[in-house]
């Protein structure tokens, strides 16, 4: 029998439910595995739309193996928010992995879990990973000791899979992506902003420039609380 693996998601509100439900799907499936969805009171998050519903409390959860926070837009609220981030930094002081996908490490560093480590973050957002003395990393999949990040959404199901083979070994997460059938093949060309069309790349930033004052702000404040 596989020895029991608790796999905690500390979710928030305005987080982005990929970032979740796509590191879910894999880990869900290791051996022994079981798996939290969480948020600091247990009240139901709403996420682009849906509604996530029975959830742990985060104070609840006496301790993990392995402890993901995810990004989304309601990141910059989370990381001001004392009893998310106090319960975020106890269950990964003990934890074996602490992990992220997206903006979900602006969190870990606000937390003060990334100092003077490397880690991956959504490519708009990486650079504000710097104040927290975090080390911006544009790889897709980062690993730093017991730190796994992901990029940006859909790189959490690689980091996913990555953080799979380092549990259970490299056939048994390459059994989970063929049992996904997680098999890529965009139709386009224009996933990270080095490759996407100049125009496309301009139109995002636009649509993502009214964001960009509020985080930074957000990042700021957080960055003051952290010694």
């Amino acid at each position: 029998m596989a020895e029991p693996l608790t796999i905690v998601f500390a979710l928030y509100p305005g987080v982005t439910h990929l970032d979740f439900t796509g590191p879910q799907q894999v880990l869900c499936r290791l051996p022994g595995a079981r798996t939290i969805a969480a948020s600091a009171t247990g009240e139901p998050v709403e996420a682009d739309g849906l509604t996530f519903a029975n959830l742990s409390r985060l104070a609840d959860i006496p301790a993990c193996d392995v402890i993901c926070v995810p990004g989304g837009f309601g990141c910059t609220d989370a990381m001001v928010d004392p009893v998310f981030m106090g319960e975020v930094k106890r269950l990964a002081g003990s934890a074996r992995y602490v992990t992220s996908v997206c903006t979900g490490s602006l969190i870990l560093a606000a937390a003060g879990l990334l100092k003077g480590r490397r880690a991956a973050c959504h490519w708009a957002w990486r650079d504000q990973l710097a104040p927290f003395g975090a080390i911006p990393d544009p790889a897709r999949v980062v690993r730093d000791g017991n730190i796994f990040t992901g990029g940006g959404v859909t790189a959490g199901i690689d980091f996913a899979l990555t953080l799979a083979a380092e549990i259970a070994g490299p056939e048994y997460a390459q059994g989970i992506q063929l049992s996904l059938e997680y098999a890529p093949a965009p139709p386009f060309d224009a996933g990270r902003p080095e490759t996407a069309p100049p125009a496309v790349l301009k139109a995002v930033q636009a649509r993502m420039a009214a964001a960009f004052a509020d985080r930074r702000a957000g990042v700021e404040r957080a960055a003051a609380t952290v010694g």
